[in-house]
Formats: C-alpha cells, structure tokens, sequence
C-alpha cells in the first residue's frame, strides 16, 4: 500500500455528472446537514459527486494504460444512453445508516450492460473483478457515528428528490490522491461511447 506520494496510484472508474444535477443533490446534502448539524458525517463535495462504475483501488502507474484500453473497449462496445436519478436511502439497509444515497434508475438496461463490459474487459485485462453486486448510487454522506443516524437517513429516504435525467455518452478514470483536505479526484482518461453498439 502506497502513501500519498507513493508507487502506487489509486483509480476507480466512472461516469461524470451534469452540474446542474450535482447542485440539486449538494442542496439536498446541505438541507439534511442544517438539520441534524451534530451528527459526525463526511459530506460529499458537489464537484466530486460521480456514479463509480468499478473501483479497482491501488495499482502500480505501469497499469494504467492496461486499465484504460479495457475501459475504452467497454466504452465502444455500446450507445450514449439516459439515466435517473429519483431514489433516496441509507445503507446497510438494516443496522445503524453508514452512507446516505440517492438511487440511479437504469430503464433502458445499457448501464448494467456497460457494467458487465467493463468488468469483463477489466478481467481479461488482469484486474479483479468486484466481489459485490452492483447497486448503482449517487454517495451524499458517510456517516461517522451512529447518534441520530437513524433520524438523519429517515429524514433522507422520506424527502422526495425530484428526478432527474441525464444523457451518458463517456467513461472515465480517475485517480483519488488523499490530501489533508480529503481525497481529490483527477481524471486520468475519457473513453467516448460509440453509437451503433
């Protein structure tokens, strides 16, 4: 494992939001932070809110290029296509709330088929593949202790977000550097979805 500067990079790959949906869901955040402002949580910034596809966690810089080529395959093989975003909820779903989400809908299935390229073309690429199931989810807060998590994440599931729809065209990679201000996010490639797949 590599420290801030180390040989090592750490990388998840992703799609991209629309800034005016990053603000809808930063304001969403910033209500429910004003309104349980004791609760210790680790509140998303609007300029890093993504939907990670994959996370890979730490490989060595030499690997990149292999990670990248995999997810410009997975990218070509399919069409732009149109995601919502309308759910709110907490998981785990029993126990104490750790994470505050708001859901991804997936109508046309093309997000679940790019999922399973990039897996498989991250596999035949050498990269382990994800041992949990993919639930597909916008992250607005860890949860840092559990006094009035209950109440926050009902709160949360119980406040309608109006949905919201986007256009994907692009997959991404990006490298997070954890810093004193928390982790930044750099995009190391961008991989266009090709029409016709």
């Amino acid at each position: 494992m590599a420290g801030a500067g180390g040989t090592h990079w750490r990388v998840f790959c992703a799609l991209e939001l629309p800034a005016g949906l990053r603000e809808r869901a930063a304001g969403r955040a910033a209500r429910l932070r004003e309104a349980f402002p004791h609760v210790r949580a680790a509140w998303e910034r609007p300029e890093k809110l993504h939907l990670t596809l994959k996370f890979v966690g730490e490989i060595e810089p030499s690997r990149v290029a292999d990670l990248s080529a995999a997810a410009g395959r997975a990218a070509a093989g399919g069409e732009p296509f149109e995601l919502t975003v309308a759910d709110a909820g907490a998981f785990p779903s029993h126990g104490p709330p750790r994470v505050l989400w708001l859901g991804v809908q997936d109508p046309s299935g093309r997000l679940a088929r790019l999922h399973r390229r990039l897996e498989d073309e991250c596999a035949a690429a050498g990269f382990d593949r994800e041992a949990r199931a993919f639930r597909p989810h916008l992250t607005l807060a860890r949860l840092r202790e559990p006094r009035a998590a209950h109440e926050l994440a009902a709160l949360h599931r119980e406040t309608p977000f109006e949905p919201q729809t986007f256009n994907v065209n692009e997959l991404i990679i990006m490298r997070s550097e954890l810093g004193p201000g928390g982790s930044r996010y750099t995009p190391v490639s961008k991989h266009k979805m090709e029409a016709g797949g």
